[in-house]
């Protein structure tokens, strides 16, 4: 199966390997979404021309992973504050099973090839750690929780930083947007107390 070849779309999410597949693919179609689109945006009228050019496609790849990795952890940590309220004194049970599901998710995908040696092992680093932040603080509304991400996700870009640097405010906006759809997507597929149950069974 494909890095983007696997958005699910309506499948319900009551199991631990349901909400593997649901982070692994809404993090995915963020990462995808958002390097696609600006950098289409940014090319304009050359487009086209950008596309065919095999050393940016290289680029285009490379930033994809970075920025899977980083949309892992955003989407991992809207997930937990939906489940936090339900999951009740079981919450750190919860938050420990989304952080290992989500780890799991990353796992799914050998280094690939655009990504240089080590740096695939220090993605997981950044990813653990944005993990082992989730609860330490009140639940965030979904459209705070990209703030602490947007900078990394921006540098992931295959633009030069001068370039880019311009639209921080949008790249911003956009992840706020599509996190939301994310968060809305599970609210109307997850069976929370069921998978509360899955997530909390020894």
């Amino acid at each position: 199966m494909g890095f983007f070849d696997m958005f699910r779309r309506g499948q319900p999410v009551a199991t631990r390997t349901e909400l593997t597949d649901f982070i692994d693919a809404q993090a995915a179609f963020l990462a995808q979404k958002g390097m696609f689109e600006y950098s289409r945006a940014r090319a304009g009228v050359f487009g086209n021309i950008l596309f065919d050019d095999k050393g940016f496609l290289t680029a285009l790849e490379r930033s994809r992973w970075f920025a899977y990795a980083v949309t892992l952890g955003m989407v991992a940590e809207a997930v937990e504050g939906e489940l936090r309220p339900a999951a009740g004194p079981q919450a750190e049970a919860v938050r420990d099973a989304i952080h290992a599901a989500t780890l799991e998710a990353f796992d799914r995908y050998p280094q690939p090839a655009s990504v240089e040696p080590g740096a695939w092992d220090e993605l997981r680093a950044a990813l653990d750690r944005d993990l082992k932040l989730m609860g330490l603080h009140p639940v965030k509304r979904v459209m705070d929780v990209p703030a602490r991400f947007v900078d990394r996700y921006l540098a992931a870009m295959p633009i030069h930083e001068k370039l880019r640097a311009k639209d921080d405010v949008a790249i911003h906006n956009f992840l706020k947007t599509n996190l939301c759809h994310a968060h809305e997507a599970f609210t109307k597929r997850a069976d929370v107390p069921a998978l509360v149950r899955a997530l909390t069974i020894p």
